[in-house]
């Protein structure tokens, strides 16, 4: 197994594997170098989006099987809380009271533990207790109504923006400010990360906006959401597209040199500082740019300050010549996956071991993290190894 480099080496850190943003937080942290343990379920989460040893959310650390059901499973967990810095769950609220590892039952057995919770409605509130998606609580606080073209509906940004942004982000944010209070003061304390709470944060530039008459409430209307066609994307001749962000006039000067040169024929652009000229100086745009492939546009606009790129699908991603140089993108233990980030110039992050089954690593991690007499544990069923 290679040894974790990173900041967080030496935290540790047991996770109560959840779905979607729990794991990506459990990774985010394990590629840090924290040394965290995943405690599944036995047989793995009901809801699995790929196979288990490729579902890059579970790298870089060991799974173990624990029956919850059974109190000595429960007592295995609160072993493992005693040595841990950081305990992240994502149930909704009540769960782990139900089960016997809520914050009082943990913080009672390690005062200094941080108790991080991730919940897409926060633990408390009149929704706290509903079921809900990423695309419930966008909806909810305030974003999917604002992403998407003039009058057209709401477009679904994956889970990126409230799962892994709003939830997975904030929680470790949350949690390792958290620790830096428990380790000067010798204090732990529960850490309460909403997704809608996430979210609202995020849309601290666009609310101002709205307040000083900047940013208008309809989609598609405005200089970020596609509204203005000096920041939008246009289709090439090849059906590909490519990215404009020519806010700065210095920026769009080197677009325009470029399309003049391109294209000839274009003319003048029309005013981009004149809203009544923004449908001629789009519909300018959308022609220049069908005349020629992504590939050529690229080349022509490589080495430019002009703030244009190529759209770039996901599954060519890896190979895009930038990517390429930074290695963000990596082939590791046989899967391609994104690299660890941030970066850091004394303490890098690195990929450790691969994602595993549900409890593939029960007896190695339990006696690692110094659970005793796990034979007699797996014997009896209260933990479970995987074949």
């Amino acid at each position: 197994m290679t040894q974790s480099t990173g900041p967080l080496a030496g935290v540790r850190v047991v996770e109560l594997v959840g779905i979607g943003p729990g794991p990506f937080a459990g990774m985010l942290l394990a590629d840090l170098g924290a040394d965290v343990i995943r405690v599944d379920r036995p047989g793995g989460n009901a809801l699995q989006v790929s196979v288990p040893e490729k579902d890059i959310l579970g790298r870089g650390r060991p799974s173990v099987c624990v029956n919850l059901k059974d109190p000595r499973g429960i007592e295995v967990v609160l072993d493992l809380v005693e040595k841990a810095d950081i305990l992240i769950e994502g149930f909704r609220p009540g769960v782990t009271e139900r089960l016997g590892l809520g914050p009082d039952v943990c913080l009672a057995r390690n005062p200094q533990l941080v108790y991080g919770r991730m919940t897409g409605w926060g633990q408390d509130g009149p929704l706290a207790h509903t079921a809900g998606h990423d695309i419930n609580y966008i909806s909810v606080a305030g974003a999917l109504d604002t992403i998407g073209r003039a009058g057209g509906p709401p477009q679904i940004p994956l889970n990126l923006l409230g799962d892994f942004a709003g939830g997975s982000m904030y929680l470790v944010t949350g949690v390792l400010a958290a620790l830096t209070h428990a380790r000067a003061a010798g204090e732990g304390q529960v850490v309460d990360a909403a997704i809608t709470d996430g979210v609202a944060h995020l849309l601290a530039m666009p609310i101002g906006m709205m307040q000083v008459g900047s940013w208008q409430p309809a989609r598609g209307t405005n200089l970020l959401d596609s509204g203005v066609p000096i920041y939008d994307v246009y289709e090439t001749a090849d059906g590909r597209w490519m990215s404009v962000g020519g806010l700065e006039p210095q920026f769009w000067a080197a677009m325009e040199q470029v399309l003049h040169a391109a294209v000839p024929d274009i003319g003048a652009l029309p005013d981009r500082y004149e809203p009544a000229e923004w449908p001629a100086l789009r519909k300018a745009l959308v022609e220049a740019f069908r005349t020629k492939t992504q590939e050529e546009w690229t080349a022509l606009f490589d080495g430019t300050d002009s703030c244009v790129a190529p759209v770039i699908p996901i599954d060519e991603a890896a190979q895009h010549p930038h990517n390429v140089a930074r290695g963000t993108y990596v082939e590791h233990e046989g899967l391609l996956q994104p690299a660890p980030a941030p970066r850091f110039s004394r303490t890098p992050a690195n990929l450790t071991t691969a994602p595993v089954r549900a409890g593939t690593n029960t007896a190695e991690a339990l006696t690692a993290w110094g659970i005793d007499d796990v034979e007699s544990l797996l014997a009896d069923g209260v933990a479970v190894q995987a074949e």
